[in-house]
């Protein structure tokens, strides 16, 4: 499929991009360098060759119908400060997985939420998902506030499942369902 666009009020959302007139790469390589988000999220090398590759394996992913991946801008500037992910996306069975992060300058701000609404109501209603799973390390306290405010629904816990600052955490897995509604 074609990437989409969609306009979040606050937020606009695009495909990532490295091109003549958008340069996503240095966000990225920013994302690749943030303690923070390192300390939850799997991040490629810091290097433009490898940040320049995962814009284009974005791309890819659109094209194979396997993620929808949103770069998160301002809107006036097109600066992204983020990405949010329907990750793992299997149109036949109608299901995904939401992944997202957010630069320093954006978090508190309610972005990341706004953003995850916005392509939870893009996968219920345009890609016609029928499930968006929803998982976060235990302590990630900004992923946890994240799902409660889009209507997650806590539906267990993975033991051990990741490794979070060199120690096995525990791994809440959440859902949400079209019929859940807004």
């Amino acid at each position: 499929m074609e990437p989409v666009e969609i306009n979040a009020g606050t937020w606009y959302l695009r495909a990532l991009r490295a091109d003549d007139r958008i340069d996503d790469r240095p966000a990225v390589l920013a994302s690749c360098l943030d303690p923070e988000i390192l300390r939850w999220r799997r991040r490629p090398e810091p290097t433009l060759e490898a940040v320049g590759a995962h814009i284009a394996e974005r791309a890819a992913e659109w094209a194979g119908d396997t993620r929808c991946s949103w770069a998160v801008c301002e809107p006036t500037t097109g600066d992204m400060l983020g990405e949010v992910s329907l990750a793992s996306l299997d149109l036949a069975i109608g299901t995904a997985e939401v992944a997202c992060w957010a630069l320093p300058a954006a978090r508190g701000k309610g972005m990341i939420t706004t953003a995850v609404s916005s392509v939870l109501r893009f996968g219920f209603g345009g890609l016609g998902l029928h499930r968006v799973t929803y998982a976060w390390a235990e302590g990630n306290e900004a992923s946890a506030r994240v799902a409660a405010k889009c209507g997650f629904t806590i539906e267990g816990r993975q033991r051990s499942g990741w490794v979070v600052d060199g120690r096995r955490v525990d791994v809440m897995l959440a859902g949400r369902l079209a019929a859940d509604g807004d």
